[in-house]
């Protein structure tokens, strides 16, 4: 399993507003200077954050971003699938080789290890990571 530098950024930049929460909305620039990361390419990473509901944004001279529910709620396993897309076993080996043996036995011990990845993400809350 690799995770994607879109998805390291979006850690990050999660991260920051978590530990920065009492200051009220961030700037995305602020963000960007602090983990010298891209201005716009971070803009991104933001937006696909609001649309997953970790974020909040707000527009204009005043705006910029904030969690959209408390770091207790958030799991690194929503950052993660917000940028990345769903966390899924995508090997499909059996239907390939006609459902042989070795290749279902495969299989099955890959998607158990998606299952336990998933679990371990989904029960690291973004409050106990700050």
């Amino acid at each position: 399993m690799k995770i994607s530098r879109s998805t390291g950024y979006a850690l990050l930049a999660v991260g920051y507003l978590a530990q920065h929460k009492g200051e009220g909305i961030i700037l995305s620039q602020t963000i960007s200077k602090e983990y010298n990361i891209p201005l716009e390419y971070l803009l991104k990473i933001l937006q696909q954050l609001v649309r997953a509901n970790v974020l909040r944004s707000k527009r204009g001279p005043r705006g910029g971003f904030s969690l959209a529910k408390p770091a207790k709620k958030i799991t690194m396993l929503q950052v993660i699938e917000a940028v990345d897309g769903p966390m899924v076993s995508q090997l499909d080996m059996a239907e390939q080789t006609h459902k042989e043996k070795f290749s279902v036995k495969v299989e099955q011990i890959y998607e158990k290890a998606i299952a336990q990845a998933r679990s371990v993400f989904e029960k690291a809350k973004l409050a106990d990571l700050v």
